[in-house]
């Protein structure tokens, strides 16, 4: 990464450090007494015996922008570091296949828990306050194995507690019930994450449950897209957060789909793109998390307004996005985008250029890093029937 994406991490860890020299008795402890947001986490390493707790910071009361990504936003990536580096994490090591038992049920009811849920945990021993920050991983707060709980849950979010309740309904439709039902994406990866849908349950890894929620969702809207009439303008939307800036193309085609990432490290430019046709992606996906994430943006909108488009979503991951936040901002990005007031293109070339004119890759240069110009020329799925 650029000295510039260094600059920036030094000096978000720099202000922590000058936090803890205030407050860090409250991250150092061999217990911690707050308001989970409500919050839970499962890991991945050791699958499948994996690390699984509440996320919990030092304080009570209403904390529930510290872990709600659909409230996020407008603010800075400091900002977001310090929700994240706020909650301390506990852990005790479980099976995935374990979705039964006083500590995972206490975890499902706090997860359905309509408010912040007090939380009392006791450490095996202190916690450390130290924490790193880098341009790969996202951030996290201190880390403690829990030696005893205790939770406070508080009224259920009903549409939740009734899908938990129902061991008949597949994982798949409870995702799609729950959306349906107004639930917060981020709300459903962890009642995913934590074994609380679907028939034969397990725990998830929460990055693994956020890719499937996004996946499963976007899948479904697809579905209903299909089945609408096509675009007639070439429409571009764009965006810029957190050091991402987002353009997306809506070109008159059947369903296609390519997402196209580009981004800089140590002064070298990377690229990586995914694309699907009207029968889905039909590889191993590259940029997975933040192709679903992207992918679900944009098919609420056209679901929303009832049409059918071909898309190409461009997006530039500049060295201002120094430390990885998680894909829900490409998500939450591409929602803004949509809701922007659009540029119209006269023709598909016209409308790349307009997508591109902002960014510091050129037309040309996206254009070969991609597979639309390759899905254009190939038959349309109306073609088979």
């Amino acid at each position: 990464m650029s000295s510039n994406s260094q600059d920036i991490r030094r000096a978000i860890l720099a202000r922590w450090h000058e936090n803890l020299s205030k407050y860090g008795n409250l991250f150092s402890s061999d217990s911690i007494s707050g308001s989970s947001p409500p919050s839970v986490f499962v890991g991945s390493y050791n699958y499948p015996k994996v690390f699984v707790g509440p996320m919990v910071p030092p304080v009570h009361g209403d904390t529930s922008l510290l872990d709600n990504p659909e409230k996020w936003a407008g603010k800075s990536l400091e900002e977001i570091v310090n929700f994240r580096l706020n909650l301390i994490r506990g852990i005790q090591k479980i099976s995935i296949e374990q979705t039964e038992g006083r500590y995972i049920e206490n975890l499902q009811e706090i997860t359905m828990s309509s408010k912040p849920a007090d939380s009392d945990l006791q450490f095996t021993k202190t916690t450390s306050a130290s924490v790193s920050l880098d341009g790969e991983s996202a951030p996290f707060g201190p880390i403690g194995e829990i030696k005893s709980a205790k939770f406070h849950a508080t009224s259920a979010t009903k549409s939740i507690e009734k899908i938990f309740y129902d061991k008949d309904l597949k994982a798949q439709d409870a995702v799609l019930n729950l959306y349906n039902s107004g639930i917060d994406v981020s709300k459903i990866q962890k009642c995913f994450s934590i074994g609380m849908l679907g028939q034969k349950r397990k725990l998830v890894p929460t990055k693994w449950s956020i890719t499937a929620t996004d996946d499963i969702i976007s899948k479904s809207l697809t579905e209903e897209i299909l089945n609408y009439s096509l675009i007639d303008s070439y429409k571009v939307f764009t965006y810029e957060h957190l050091g991402n800036l987002f353009s997306v193309v809506l070109f008159p085609h059947r369903w296609i789909y390519e997402m196209i990432e580009a981004w800089y490290s140590d002064g070298v430019l990377g690229f990586g793109s995914d694309f699907e046709d009207a029968r889905g992606i039909n590889h191993h996906p590259a940029i997975a998390g933040a192709y679903f994430a992207a992918k679900l943006g944009v098919t609420e909108y056209l679901e929303k307004n009832k049409i059918q488009s071909g898309v190409i979503i461009l997006r530039e991951i500049r060295p201002e996005y120094a430390i990885p936040v998680g894909v829900w901002q490409v998500r939450e990005g591409i929602r803004s985008a949509m809701r922007q007031t659009p540029l119209v293109g006269e023709t598909f070339d016209d409308a790349l250029t307009l997508a591109s004119k902002k960014m510091s890759i050129s037309k040309p240069e996206w254009l070969s890093k991609g597979n639309i110009l390759k899905l254009i020329r190939q038959k349309t799925i109306a073609d088979f029937f």
